[in-house]
């Protein structure tokens, strides 16, 4: 199996410009780090001073920390964060190890977490970094304080197949350059993106620039559904693309200790076009975790 890279240094270049540009439009962070595990070199960024259980953020593909730019200043008014690059996505995280599947997917990222010195985190991801903080709350529950899932793909619903034929044109040469502004379209429901808007800019960049190599996500059984013990909040985007939004709020109920919302008007970008909704209720969600 290859390993995520850059398409040429040339292309490297470009993707950088565009993430110093999307990660200027975040608070300036209070720590970097660089960790090493595994499977590569994670890329985290701190936001407040180190305490215990902080709020660790994982992002949609492509989306690197910078992608949390509504969402962090409420976040962390509550306490510590840390938002991560993933590895093998684009970013400043970068993978150096082969990741065949679920096991290995939570294994680079526990390894993170204990040389963060964080042994226990309120996980929020969204898209796929929903999956991937279920899937260490499957895998390794005593790291996990709570979870929030903020339209989590392949996580309660698999993926239709539009979105795997819509996915597949943003790689073929001679169709990808139209097909990623309209595949950012469709996810946002057929919203316009501002053209001078830095995030969007450098996740259609990292689309454009980086060849990923990572498996598609396995769907959870029900038995793993049933066994997360820690409180978790879901918000399902009811126009979201990426699921039947309905069918997954309803198999989200599987988990003993969730609270599962179908938000009808919301697209998959929810975490952005709803930020301010979606900072309370995640908010709100932590205070009663904390009672």
């Amino acid at each position: 199996m290859q390993i995520g890279r850059f398409r040429s240094p040339e292309h490297r270049a470009a993707y950088d410009a565009a993430y110093d540009r999307g990660l200027a439009a975040l608070p300036p962070p209070t720590g970097r780090h660089d960790i090493t595990t595994g499977f590569g070199t994670v890329r985290a960024y701190r936001f407040g001073d180190p305490g215990p259980e902080p709020a660790v953020l994982l992002p949609g593909r492509a989306g690197t920390a910078a992608m949390w730019e509504p969402n962090l200043p409420a976040l962390a008014a509550r306490g510590p964060v840390y938002a991560l690059d993933l590895v093998g996505e684009p970013g400043r995280s970068a993978q150096t190890a082969p990741i065949r599947g679920a096991e290995d997917q939570a294994a680079w990222l526990s390894q993170a977490l204990t040389e963060l010195e964080v042994s226990r985190a309120h996980l929020v991801g969204y898209s796929f970094g929903g999956w991937l903080a279920a899937n260490l709350a499957v895998r390794a529950p005593e790291r996990v304080a709570s979870l929030v899932l903020i339209d989590p793909v392949h996580t309660f619903a698999r993926f239709p197949l539009a979105l795997l034929v819509r996915s597949a044109l943003t790689t073929v040469p001679g169709v990808r350059r139209w097909a990623r502004p309209s595949f950012l379209r469709w996810i946002a429901d057929g919203a316009e993106v501002a053209a001078d808007d830095p995030v969007a800019a450098l996740i259609d960049e990292g689309m454009r620039t980086y060849r990923t190599a990572l498996p598609t996500p396995m769907p959870f059984t029900d038995d793993q559904l049933r066994s997360l013990r820690v409180p978790v909040l879901a918000l399902l985007a009811g126009r979201s693309v990426m699921h039947d939004a309905r069918r997954a709020t309803d198999h989200a109920r599987l988990v003993p200790d969730i609270r599962a919302e179908l938000w009808p008007s919301a697209t998959h970008a929810i975490a952005g076009e709803s930020a301010e909704a979606v900072n309370d209720r995640v908010l709100a969600f932590w205070a009663e975790v904390g009672r």
